[in-house]
């Protein structure tokens, strides 16, 4: 890669699924010669809540030292691959607050023109994963972004179903992020680092 593609890989997880998939995505932008940022984006519950679950607590702790994303990150980026848990079949509120605070950049047009992808997890199969993604692509569209799915480019997408984004079913913590669900990352890192790589060039 002769100009490094630089990709935002930007999260919210509590229980970790998340957090785990999007280092996938991390490592293998990485692997490609891309420039990657991996960044969450600021925790809104109380402590007493994130407190009362010892899966999400850990979490909490073992994720301090990963920088919070800013609207500067966007901007920076190339490609950016945004992930979040499903909550009821929508974007995090996390995540979503962090998109709200984008509306200076996309008054600037900042925001258009660069490849976003998104990836999700659900503590049960069916449980509104390609919703989600799809509210997520709802605000890609606003920006004037382009939408990079993974789609069934790969064979193996064929083994975890889901040609919206790299998604992941958890079991409430008794499913861990599998073979399956990191390959899936990769080919979705590869896909959107591709796509980003061939605009910059032609720009």
């Amino acid at each position: 890669m002769t100009t490094p593609v630089k990709p935002a890989v930007i999260y919210y997880s509590s229980t970790g699924t998340i957090t785990e998939i999007a280092k996938e995505l991390h490592d293998a932008g990485v692997k490609v010669g891309a420039e990657v940022r991996l960044l969450k984006v600021a925790e809104l519950a109380p402590q007493a809540a994130i407190d009362a679950n010892p899966a999400w607590a850990a979490n909490h702790t073992a994720t301090a030292d990963i920088p919070q994303a800013t609207p500067e990150d966007i901007e920076w980026a190339d490609a950016v691959l945004f992930g979040t848990p499903t909550r009821f079949g929508n974007v995090s509120s996390q995540l979503k607050q962090f998109i709200d605070t984008l509306g200076g950049l996309w008054a600037q047009g900042k925001l258009a023109d660069k490849v976003y992808s998104g990836f999700v997890s659900s503590a049960t199969a069916h449980a509104g994963q390609e919703s989600t993604l799809l509210a997520l692509y709802n605000s890609i569209h606003h920006f004037g972004g382009i939408t990079v799915s993974p789609g069934f480019t790969d064979p193996a997408k064929f083994a975890d179903g889901n040609p919206y984004g790299t998604s992941h079913v958890d079991a409430q913590g008794n499913n861990p992020v599998d073979d399956t669900t990191r390959t899936a990352a990769r080919i979705q890192a590869e896909r959107a680092i591709k796509i980003a790589a061939a605009l910059k060039t032609a720009a």
